[in-house]
């Protein structure tokens, strides 16, 4: 069972006005896990969480992660406005990208933001496009020395990063050019359970920093951690003890004496589907039941707005409300409307028997969700709605309409 910060009666008044499908997001949840995770490192007086942006781009949800001390994690021009538009700037901006255009390097050096090169050819390239900031950040490939996972792939797989070779070169570059900050980042796993994945990691991203300080003579203003920390997407998964996690780092970084130093080294993390994931449900109905080989409940939602299971086979759990106690005694393909036989939610999913009309809870879909949404079949994206903690909800973004999907075509 998965709690739903909501009721049934909530829904079919909002649906009454709005009808689904529609994405809504917990604030209080929100709010919640972004406390715990910025205390679990509060240890640490540089820490900084910066929020993946291409997790769940909303400005309104972008704006209750500032107020609660997040930067933003961007990775794109569009992403680095908005991170502009709800009032961060500077150095509470990390802008990571890879293949970047000038045009986006010039935008993250106007506004101040902290760039993290994927490329040693990114160094010159920056130069030449934007100029130099007074930091540079590098992100570090480590290949087969790690394992990825299923979503990242294998790091000497990934087309994300450089290798250590790169890296010693990149800052070597860098200190000639009489740049004096530096940042190191790494991201090898997403979606991960596993506390000792990240504490390796840490661990690895430790070591190489005082590897490269000592041979280079530089010194190390932070470490980025990079995100990746899972959610328990199966009822019988338990989250990442978060608390556990941030001593765990604390333990190698004060082995390390980075406490020590004239400057301490400060944490990033750039954490998306922990803060935002379990708190984001897309509600959708129960359209047609259809019944050949198999059990099928065709829903009024489709692929284009949750594509992870199509696209990954991903599990998200599924609550019929007002059936909540009911047993889950019929075996459904729990589909969408799509012209692809991959718009599956769910694939032979035991539930309570189905009805038209039934109202259908999609768990965990607040981080990966609306954010890679598409028009396939002429299919327009959902609305979001806040459920503020006072209760209320509150539209964040409406839904797209026929005349938006014409707008950008010649009079039509």
């Amino acid at each position: 069972m998965k709690n739903i910060p909501f009721t049934k009666v909530d829904i079919e008044r909002l649906s009454a006005v709005h009808p689904t499908p529609f994405y809504v997001y917990d604030e209080a949840g929100i709010r919640e896990t972004t406390k715990g995770l910025i205390e679990a490192f509060s240890w640490n007086k540089g820490f900084r969480e910066y929020f993946a942006v291409k997790a769940t781009p909303n400005p309104r949800l972008l704006s209750i992660l500032k107020e609660e001390g997040c930067g933003a994690d961007a990775s794109s021009l569009a992403e680095l406005v908005l991170a502009e538009r709800v009032g961060l700037s500077g150095e509470e901006i990390m802008f990571t990208s890879n293949n970047t255009s000038a045009e986006e390097f010039v935008k993250a050096r106007a506004l101040g933001a902290l760039i993290n090169l994927d490329d040693v050819s990114h160094f010159s390239f920056l130069q030449e496009s934007a100029g130099l900031p007074d930091i540079i950040s590098c992100r570090y490939n480590p290949g087969s020395a790690r394992a990825g996972n299923a979503i990242i792939g294998k790091p000497e797989e990934a087309k994300f990063g450089m290798t250590k070779e790169q890296l010693f070169e990149t800052y070597r570059l860098a200190k000639a050019a009489g740049i004096r900050r530096f940042g190191l980042h790494t991201m090898i796993a997403s979606n991960e359970l596993d506390i000792e994945y990240f504490v390796e990691t840490a661990i690895m991203l430790f070591d190489l920093v005082l590897e490269i300080q000592n041979e280079l003579g530089i010194t190390f203003e932070f470490a980025n951690l990079g995100g990746g920390i899972g959610i328990p997407y199966k009822p019988d998964q338990s989250p990442v003890d978060i608390s556990a996690l941030g001593e765990r780092v604390r333990a190698e970084y004060e082995r390390r004496k980075f406490h020590e130093q004239a400057v301490p080294l400060k944490i990033f993390l750039e954490c998306g589907r922990y803060i935002t994931g379990p708190h984001g449900f897309l509600v959708s109905k129960v359209r047609h039941l259809k019944s050949t080989y198999r059990e099928y409940a065709g829903l009024d939602a489709s692929m284009n707005d949750l594509m992870r299971p199509g696209m990954y086979g991903a599990y998200h759990h599924i609550t019929v409300l007002g059936k909540e106690a009911a047993t889950a005694d019929h075996i459904y393909d729990v589909t969408g409307s799509l012209c692809e036989n991959n718009d599956k939610f769910a694939v032979q999913r035991p539930l309570p028997e189905l009805m038209r009309g039934d109202i259908v809870v999609i768990h965990d879909a607040g981080a990966h969700g609306s954010s890679m949404g598409f028009n396939y079949n002429g299919k327009l994206r959902s609305a979001e709605f806040l459920r503020k903690e006072n209760g209320e909800f509150e539209m964040i973004r409406r839904a797209e309409t026929l005349d938006d999907y014409f707008a950008t075509t010649n009079g039509y």
